[in-house]
């Protein structure tokens, strides 16, 4: 089995399109999500439909779960409110249904799935370094877990002590935990504008992080047609 694990679409549609036509190049035979599908950018039912007819598992993200909700945006980056209140203004009540049923945590086959943190996935911390990736390790009860949220792909390596670094591909070992981040497809921040998205090959134990250009100018010009915030739609250039 071949999995194509993707992470933080953001309702960026031009860039969901670039990754899955790459990935059906690669003998994917299943795909995963990491949640995030809406949120930031301007095709967040588009996105919602494709990741849903694929009937592959889905964990839920913080922009899912507050675009879902009605929940007070207190405390949320400006911008980012801006952009959530416009989506929940976009979703029908079986979009936000679909939504509100995602799971915090999942398992898939010997490997988990989370957006965030295993420890407390609700609460939505960052894991960026190798603290906050021991405290998810403490919870970690398969070798392997992928998780988002960061928009930086980064690979945690725990035998003994805990090692951190940048990917491109890893060769897991028995004996061994990790966890790993996959990237933004719609949102890259590592100062890459391509789409991001991982392969994970269970036969070979094989994880190997892909970069997919794509028509980001596109992206930009529905940002802007739909009057959300300039800043969500220059940073797409940047991959910040």
């Amino acid at each position: 089995m071949k999995y194509a694990i993707l992470a933080d679409i953001h309702s960026n549609l031009e860039a969901l399109q670039a990754v899955l036509e790459d990935a059906g190049g690669k003998d994917v035979s299943g795909y995963v999500c990491l949640g995030d599908v809406v949120g930031y950018n301007a095709n967040p039912v588009e996105c919602l439909n494709i990741i849903r007819d694929l009937g592959c598992p889905v964990v839920r993200g913080n922009h899912d779960h507050y675009c879902a909700y009605d929940d007070n945006l207190e405390g949320f980056h400006p911008v980012a409110a801006d952009v959530v209140d416009w989506t929940r203004k976009q979703l029908s009540d079986e979009d936000r249904k679909f939504l509100r049923n995602l799971k915090y945590i999942d398992r898939v086959e010997t490997f988990t799935i989370v957006h965030s943190t295993l420890d407390t996935p609700e609460h939505w911390g960052y894991v960026f370094d190798k603290l906050e990736a021991e405290a998810s390790f403490a919870y970690q009860s398969t070798s392997l877990c992928f998780y988002g949220h960061t928009h930086i792909p980064l690979a945690f390596e725990k035998s003994g002590g805990v090692r951190a670094g940048l990917y491109t591909k890893i060769k897991a070992t028995l004996g061994k935990k990790y966890f790993i981040n996959v990237g933004s497809v719609g949102q890259p921040r590592d100062g890459d504008p391509r789409a991001a998205y991982v392969t994970y090959d269970m036969l070979n134990n094989e994880i190997e992080l892909h970069r997919v250009p794509y028509d980001y100018r596109l992206t930009q010009k529905k940002i802007s047609d739909a009057g959300l915030p300039d800043r969500v739609a220059t940073r797409l250039a940047e991959g910040r």
